[in-house]
């Protein structure tokens, strides 16, 4: 069995195009929940909302490459690790958020303005701690990847997608009421059958080194909601507050990774596997933990008992 660094899996050039379409698609699913109001609502919430981003795009990755370091992980799964971290959360964190009880409007906000964000701050985040890991660094740097090229790659796949759904959303309102639901499915069950075509194409790979990923998938995703919550807590957020930001740091687009992966790392064995089982774990473990919240009101939540006359 070859090592995990040295393997590439496969994925057709013409089914990559219509997974970047799908992604782009999911995009605009996202940005049809999205209006104008929930960029302004941040500012009647500036602190949760801080919190949240900060957890995303600064705490996170700097607890992905200390996790990276304690496992020993090899350079490939490393990188891996690093890029799921990087990548913004999707809107199944909205609907998890709603069955945890948590802030619906806060986690709709975060989404927005993380998946905004994500388009200057992904390519950046990934290459600064993928070129300081001490042993990934040199796998990275052989790549040759250029940021920028990267995110050229996810303006067309996220911005200009995001920018179109909420362009219809704001001006299209009968329309966008008639097709969102629709769109949000379609696309979530597109993606998710392209991932699972993905693993099945390289069932082989996936067989033999799932092992080598799955402890560190497992405890990168207990740790992603983990930080979220702590960062949440730390900072004086009630209950409610928390669990909307925890479910937005712990959910990752890890299909958005898997996209990255195979057009600019050649399928690089390591991270395509663990963004594949990503993609699995991580909606699994936030349902579950969605569920268990689910079952007890959120302290802080408003009261929704009380009728008006």
């Amino acid at each position: 069995m070859l090592p995990v660094d040295e393997i590439r899996l496969n994925f057709n050039p013409a089914s990559l195009v219509i997974l970047n379409v799908v992604l782009g698609f999911l995009m605009f699913g996202i940005a049809l929940d999205t209006r104008g109001a929930d960029f302004r609502r941040v500012l009647r919430m500036p602190w949760a909302m801080g919190v949240g981003i900060a957890a995303q795009f600064l705490v996170l990755p700097a607890v992905t490459f200390g996790l990276t370091l304690l496992l020993q992980a090899s350079p490939s799964i490393a990188l891996g690790m690093i890029l799921v971290a990087c990548c913004p959360p999707g809107n199944v964190s909205n609907i998890l958020t709603h069955r945890a009880r948590g802030n619906v409007a806060l986690s709709v906000s975060m989404t927005a303005i993380s998946n905004a964000l994500s388009i200057v701050l992904m390519p950046l985040n990934f290459a600064f701690w993928a070129g300081l890991h001490p042993t990934a660094a040199p796998l990275f740097r052989s790549i040759a990847l250029d940021p920028a090229e990267m995110a050229g790659h996810i303006v067309a796949i996220i911005g200009i997608p995001f920018v179109l759904g909420i362009v219809c959303a704001e001006k299209l309102p009968r329309l966008t009421a008639r097709i969102r639901k629709p769109a949000r499915f379609l696309s979530f069950f597109c993606l998710i059958a392209f991932i699972l075509g993905a693993v099945a194409g390289n069932w082989r790979y996936f067989l033999d080194y799932v092992g080598l990923v799955l402890l560190a998938v497992v405890l990168h995703d207990a740790l992603a909601f983990l930080t979220g919550y702590l960062c949440a807590r730390a900072s004086g957020l009630q209950d409610y507050d928390r669990r909307a930001v925890s479910i937005e740091v712990g959910i990752r687009n890890a299909g958005l990774g898997l996209v990255l992966i195979f057009s600019f790392f050649g399928g690089l064995g390591g991270m395509a596997v663990v963004a594949g089982v990503w993609g699995f774990w991580d909606i699994i473990a936030g349902l579950a933990l969605a569920s268990w919240w689910g079952r007890k009101p959120a302290e802080g939540a408003p009261d929704t008992t009380e009728t008006g006359a």
